[in-house]
């Protein structure tokens, strides 16, 4: 009998997790495969849930918000483990998880993934930290940090749309210098992205990037004006913004470099604390393998 590592925090998403436990036992017992659960806790090191991986375990299942993905494909990495990952989608926003089709229903998504099979994917490298869906840093990843959960829960994206226009008035933009074989920028920003996946809080921003193509979807608002930005604000959250020229940079690149005058701006990487200044982001293609 095939063994899986299923890898759960019971905090995500108000513990949604902890309702569905003996349906995912069952179904994997149905197709003759052994959980071997691991709870993610403050008092026991996450990477504890790798130490007896070996020949005998078909892949790891895990269920937690993107920070939680992000946290153990880190693991991943750095361990070399050469295991497939699957996704059980159960925090707040669950990005990436939502990207390749994992559904809320936790039935539903281990059906999805006990009939899927393993493909190549790839992975965001920033200053020695992976990220399977963004790098982001600005007005976005402050609206994040500051937007209350139980908002994001109940009215989405609206909660992010809401914040960042109370914060707009008020918040700095950067002086950035981006540098890549595509495209090189210097000038103000009001956020930067770097996709590998689509979404961020659940609001489709970079609806033309692939998670297999070796290339990562930078994009950047500028800011030019408050008008120009709240215009522009309006088709970003429209899912139209892509195609405006002047307020949004858009280009694809496996590699870039990242400044910025203000030391002090913090980073995000898929919803875990990213890196300080200077950035080299770069792609990995085929990075890891992900059951869907």
């Amino acid at each position: 009998m095939k063994k899986v590592k299923f890898i759960y925090n019971p905090f995500s998403g108000e513990n949604e997790i902890l309702k569905h436990l003996d349906t995912i036992i069952h179904l994997y017992q149905q197709q003759s495969m052994e959980i071997v659960p691991f709870r993610i806790s403050m008092e026991t090191p996450l990477e504890n849930a790798f130490t007896t991986l070996d020949e005998s375990y078909d892949h790891i299942l895990a269920a937690g918000g993107d920070g939680t993905i992000n946290q153990v494909v880190n693991i991943i990495k750095n361990k070399n483990i050469d295991l497939p990952l699957a996704i059980l989608p159960v925090g707040t926003a669950n990005d990436f998880a939502k990207h390749i089709g994992m559904s809320s229903n936790i039935e539903d998504s281990c059906k999805k993934i006990l009939k899927g099979t393993p493909k190549d994917v790839d992975l965001g490298f920033a200053n020695g930290k992976y990220f399977i869906n963004v790098f982001s840093y600005g007005l976005f990843t402050d609206i994040s940090q500051k937007t209350p959960t139980h908002l994001k829960n109940t009215i989405g994206k609206l909660a992010y749309y809401f914040n960042g226009i109370m914060e707009l008035p008020t918040f700095k933009k950067m002086n950035i210098s981006v540098e890549s074989s595509e495209f090189n920028y210097d000038g103000s920003a009001l956020i930067f992205f770097a996709f590998n996946g689509r979404t961020a809080g659940n609001i489709n921003i970079a609806y033309k990037s692939e998670i297999d193509d070796g290339l990562l979807d930078i994009i950047i608002v500028k800011g030019d004006t408050l008008t120009k930005t709240l215009t522009s604000l309006f088709q970003f959250f429209k899912s139209e913004h892509l195609e405006i020229p002047g307020s949004f940079i858009h280009f694809r690149t496996s590699d870039l470099k990242v400044s910025c005058e203000d030391k002090s701006i913090v980073t995000d990487i898929d919803g875990e604390p990213g890196p300080s200044f200077p950035l080299n982001i770069s792609c990995i293609k085929s990075g890891i393998k992900i059951i869907y």
